[in-house]
């Protein structure tokens, strides 16, 4: 049994459940920006990668435009299922998809086989999803902004998705905490794997807002000094990554 995990940049992941491909929150085409307009800010792909088919559901942590981008939503065939938080599936029944599944914290979806459960993530203002993604060929965990679920039991994780730096605006303090969670994550989790997320891609981004941003941490291993043996993957876009597994070492 296999387990593996592709980047596509920003939040956006493709990960494989042996023959089940779940794509996480896909930035794939066209600008990102926010209301009340790009002046604010604005994301744009420098590269874009070609576009994953065959796709057995599309998982969105949140209902933002950096998690559920209209434009790549756009690009995937209506009957394809979609779970994800209330703000999230809001966006999909206005893009007309058939079978969307909305998740709150502590909920959960089993579909072919993968069991979903939705976990407290980011107040981003509305509270979002992070989630645990359970099948028999191995488990991940995955949360864009690097806040922790203090609800969930330790457990062992075979790998874990996740921000590795903080990122901050002067009047709102952390919104993207990875370095500050990472301990924790390791802790309650003993993963054998954690890739970094949120902050990598092809992309660049103007506008006020991007010009007060702070980033602290991403120097080195982000692992080092946290006792663990966890492999960490600073992932390249379009790479295919193969993940250890427990079972498989066990």
């Amino acid at each position: 049994m296999t387990l593996f995990a592709t980047y596509f940049g920003s939040s956006g992941w493709l990960l494989q459940f042996e023959k089940i491909r779940v794509l996480v929150d896909p930035w794939l085409r066209g600008n990102l920006s926010f209301p009340p307009g790009p002046w604010l800010i604005e994301g744009k792909l420098t590269k874009t990668l070609d576009i994953p088919s065959d796709i057995t559901i599309i998982l969105l942590t949140q209902g933002l435009s950096d998690h559920a981008h209209s434009p790549s939503l756009d690009l995937f065939p209506r009957s394809t299922p979609i779970v994800g938080s209330i703000s999230a599936i809001k966006v999909v029944r206005k893009l007309g998809f058939q079978s969307v599944f909305e998740l709150r914290p502590g909920q959960i979806k089993t579909l072919d086989g993968l069991k979903i459960e939705a976990t407290e993530g980011a107040a981003v203002p509305n509270l979002e999803n992070g989630y645990l993604l359970s099948h028999d060929c191995g488990s991940i965990y995955i949360e864009p902004h690097g806040f922790l679920d203090q609800k969930i039991p330790p457990q062992k994780i075979d790998a874990v998705i996740t921000p590795v730096v903080n990122i901050k605006l002067p009047f709102a303090g952390s919104f993207i905490q990875g370095k500050k969670v990472l301990p924790e994550l390791i802790k309650r989790f003993q993963p054998l794997t954690v890739l970094a997320s949120t902050t990598g891609g092809d992309s660049m981004f103007t506008g006020i807002l991007n010009r007060f941003m702070s980033v602290e941490g991403k120097t080195g291993n982000p692992l080092d000094g946290l006792s663990s043996e966890a492999n960490f993957i600073e992932p390249i876009p379009g790479i295919l990554y193969k993940l250890k597994t427990h079972q498989g070492i066990s």
